[in-house]
């Protein structure tokens, strides 16, 4: 989309964008190479709050100042322009050209991608983000652009899940799970790993979740630490318990037509703002997880330590022993675990 205007919280929708190989690009300030004024669309369905939710105004102000106002940004927050359940379409439709994605939402047009929203594929934040921000990730990112028509950026780190509960209760062990109905986003994969946990997984957008912990339409959720202080779930919560099954990440994720109309300096600018939201995500997120446990439980949840071995055991035969890991990479994987 040609333009100049730009904001964040935006209240009108745009029209759909008419601007932008690989996840890299020159920085040159050749003004034969810069190309034409651009304004990018980016839609996501987090709060300002959550890290990366404000990682999304990091972009913004990077990018429009680095490019000289050769790009600017238009954003929407909180579901304001496409929701969850929508908003992968109209990035494949070019009706918005940058969303905040995950594997989980990209095993439909790309199965081999669920080896990624696995529990425990990752042990750590500086596994993960070795692994999707360096040469695989690269690989993965193409792979994924190649067959669904939009390419991953980069991987911020969204936070360590953990299992949180409307009554009081210590998860130890997947036999724990049985019988809780455990809220999951609205996707094969994440259904699929709740029940890979030992939970009866209900899928139910993240804008609707706060209302259905407060009604009893699930009994809890699964979600990083930050995220249950930042959406102030604490106030209809009051347990969590420490499984440790998945280190969460966002994609920022680009449309591909959108990416192959910029030029190598634009590709450079946005890779430049992709990295320095990555930065501040990571950042806020790691520092939120070293202090949140104080903060909620002076909210008076409880907060219990699980079996994470017997979570990993139980999690990882679940799904190796399934034909959703048929796709996998086999190899890759025992590379990326390897790394840990």
């Amino acid at each position: 989309m040609v333009g100049l205007l730009a904001s964040c919280g935006s209240k009108n929708a745009p029209a759909a964008s008419s601007s932008g190989s690989t996840a890299s690009g020159s920085t040159s300030t050749n003004t034969e190479d810069v190309g034409d004024p651009v304004k990018l669309v980016f839609s996501i369905a987090a709060v300002p709050t959550d890290a990366h939710g404000a990682a999304q105004k990091v972009f913004k102000d990077t990018l429009e100042e680095i490019s000289g106002g050769n790009i600017t940004v238009e954003c929407y927050d909180s579901g304001s322009l496409y929701g969850q359940d929508t908003e992968h379409d109209a990035l494949k439709n070019g009706d918005v050209d940058l969303i905040y994605s995950s594997a989980s939402w990209l095993t439909d047009g790309s199965p081999w991608v669920s080896m990624f929203t696995a529990g425990y594929v990752f042990q750590s934040y500086d596994h993960m983000t070795k692994v999707l921000n360096g040469d695989i990730g690269k690989e993965v990112f193409q792979k994924i652009a190649d067959e669904q028509g939009i390419l991953p950026l980069g991987a911020y780190y969204l936070g360590t899940r953990q299992v949180s509960l409307s009554e009081d209760k210590q998860i130890k062990t997947p036999e724990d799970l049985n019988g809780i109905n455990l809220r999951m986003p609205n996707s094969d994969a994440w259904v699929f790993l709740g029940k890979a946990m030992g939970a009866n997984p209900t899928a139910i957008p993240f804008n609707d979740l706060y209302l259905a912990l407060q009604t009893g339409t699930v009994d809890g959720q699964d979600n990083p630490l930050p995220t249950v202080q930042s959406a102030k779930f604490y106030e209809v919560q009051k347990s969590i318990s420490l499984t440790n099954h998945l280190v969460d990440s966002v994609w920022p994720t680009i449309n591909l037509n959108t990416w192959n109309k910029l030029t190598d300096t634009q590709k450079g600018w946005v890779m430049e703002a992709v990295e320095a939201g990555r930065k501040a995500c990571d950042e806020q997120n790691l520092k939120t997880e070293s202090e949140v446990q104080d903060f909620l439980k002076e909210q008076g949840l409880s907060i219990y330590e699980a079996d994470v071995a017997a979570f990993a055991d139980h999690v990882l035969n679940t799904y190796l022993n399934d034909p959703i890991s048929d796709s996998w990479d086999k190899d890759l994987l025992a590379e990326i675990q390897a790394m840990a």
